[in-house]
């Protein structure tokens, strides 16, 4: 339920704005790309920031596509690989600290 919610928060907020720049991280330039309204490139340059303090390059390549497809997050949380249960733990760090630092 708290991950439907995250995901809930963070699509609500977000929706391309302007191209991204070239040194933009793999976070920051879904976000930009997504369809939320409220994305702008303050917001999702935070999000990149407090991807980079909590996921690995390989996690947030995995992260990012959530953006375009929001069942991806689903069914990452309901697999039953060890893999992908350590990434919903480190997926739920960044989810709080995004909140925590991008709100």
């Amino acid at each position: 339920m708290k991950h439907i919610i995250l995901t809930i928060a963070l699509s609500a907020i977000l929706a391309p704005v302007v191209p991204t720049p070239v040194e933009a991280g793999t976070m920051q330039r879904a976000c930009m790309k997504s369809d939320r309204k409220s994305a702008n490139r303050s917001l999702c340059r935070c999000i990149q920031k407090a991807a980079r303090g909590k996921l690995s390059s390989s996690d947030q390549r995995l992260a990012a596509t959530f953006f375009k497809d929001p069942h991806r997050s689903q069914e990452i949380r309901q697999s039953d690989r060890t893999s992908h249960e350590k990434f919903w733990l480190r997926y739920k760090e960044f989810g709080q600290r995004a909140q925590q630092m991008c709100s």
